[in-house]
């Protein structure tokens, strides 16, 4: 067991990693956004990595006004993680990016399974009302895998004042 630890440290420092343990300004996009992973010490393992971002925002492509949304990424990964701090700046990039909700929900999705390649992702988009009317935006890569806790997402719809 410990062999297999200092073997998945080994792999770990000799990874290249843009943002961690840097002072890193933010990215001034979704495409100059790099999405750094790291090796996943228990690959032959199944689980579920969670990532909860209540505060994501971007921009309206038409009024240029701020949408704001809370995120639920779910993901089993294979070979690779994600980095939490590369992932964050790859959210905030979104703050001045105008983009359609649905658009949007479903490139954060694409752009993490092109790069981690997981057993399986999904994303709950959950927006906050544009002109009245919340707009959820579901993605999912295909099945999830038989015999593992996926917890449900749990984000309660809109439900307005009262």
């Amino acid at each position: 067991m410990g062999s297999r630890r200092a073997a998945g440290r080994a792999r770990m420092t000799k990874t290249t990693l843009t943002y961690l343990g840097k002072p890193t300004p933010a990215p001034t996009s979704p495409e100059a956004a790099v999405l750094d992973r790291v090796p996943n010490a228990h690959p032959r393992e199944r689980y579920v990595v969670r990532f909860t971002a209540p505060e994501f925002t971007c921009m309206c492509p038409f009024t240029g006004q701020p949408d704001f949304a809370h995120l639920v990424i779910d993901y089993v990964p294979k070979a690779w993680l994600i980095e939490s701090k590369a992932l964050k700046l790859y959210l905030g990039s979104y703050r001045n990016h105008a983009g359609f909700h649905e658009a949007t929900t479903v490139e954060i999705a694409t752009r993490l399974r092109d790069r981690l390649k997981p057993v399986w992702l999904r994303i709950g988009g959950y927006w906050y009302p544009r002109g009245g009317m919340p707009i959820d935006v579901f993605y999912q890569s295909g099945p999830p895998p038989k015999n593992l806790w996926i917890p449900p997402q749990e984000v309660q719809s809109y439900r307005g004042r009262g």
